[in-house]
């Protein structure tokens, strides 16, 4: 079910790592942002856009990872656009004949044969350092940076004073780093200081996994990463980080924190 969480802004949540789709309203159809997870949950947000008599017009990809490069085949044929480097990054990808096997992998077990990858990544490249989305609807302004994966791009709906996170300012998951990047924290703090400079007039914080929140929720969470990050750099246990605690959502949580610090530690 899309539950409407600002004017013409509505979101779904998969079952799958609360996992968030986004669905904006505009003139003559619907921009549907990170659509997930499963199939079925596809096709009931195909089928109730189309109840409403709301075409997909537009699709966008905050970042070229698996569970943002999905698409279902009721959404029909509408461009679906992505930042130049993450565009090229799932390009590359798919231009090994083997990418299935590749990608088989990243998908938990449990749900492996409910997630469809028959439109898989079919993204389409925005011009480099392209500052909006190209669709008749309200204006909405790509915010790239390097954070958690290249080419990834937060969105804000000025309207209606949304930001779509993408994969940051999760209140159930830590900051996911890039350890491809030559220095991925200082690339995540770099994101959270420039999502910072935007969060005036931003009322409505729609993360790629987790909770909606407002204004206060916005800082906060840009607090809360902050902190994790100085602390995972400085060597630091992050202890009284709630996404990692006896009361955290998800348990596994801890093992990707204990990662992340195993490899920071080995650079």
């Amino acid at each position: 079910m899309l539950n409407p969480v600002a004017e013409g802004v509505r979101v779904h949540q998969s079952q799958f790592c609360q996992t968030n789709t986004i669905v904006v309203d505009g003139g003559a159809g619907a921009l549907l942002v990170d659509p997930g997870i499963l199939d079925a949950e596809l096709g009931g947000i195909a089928a109730e856009l189309r109840a409403s008599g709301t075409p997909v017009v537009a699709g966008f990809a905050t970042h070229p990872h698996w569970d943002h490069v999905l698409w279902h085949p009721a959404f029909g044929t509408a461009p679906r656009f992505a930042t130049a480097r993450a565009a090229g990054a799932i390009e590359a990808f798919l231009a090994n004949d083997s990418w299935r096997e590749r990608v088989a992998p990243m998908i938990p077990a449990d749900i492996a044969e409910e997630v469809p990858l028959t439109l898989f990544g079919e993204l389409t490249a925005l011009p480099e350092g392209a500052e909006w989305v190209p669709w008749d609807g309200p204006r909405v302004r790509v915010v790239e940076h390097r954070a958690h994966a290249a080419g990834h791009a937060a969105l804000l709906i000025e309207e209606s004073g949304v930001l779509v996170a993408g994969d940051l300012l999760s209140d159930v998951l830590v900051p996911l780093l890039d350890h491809s990047a030559e220095d991925p924290v200082e690339d995540y703090l770099a994101a959270l200081t420039l999502l910072e400079g935007i969060s005036d007039g931003v009322e409505t914080v729609v993360p790629g996994h987790g909770s909606v929140t407002g204004a206060d929720g916005l800082r906060e969470r840009i607090d809360l990463d902050r902190a994790y990050l100085l602390a995972l750099r400085a060597g630091e246990d992050p202890a009284d980080d709630p996404r990692l605690g006896p009361d955290a959502v998800y348990d596994w949580v801890a093992g990707v924190h204990e990662r992340q610090a195993g490899l920071l530690a080995q650079r």
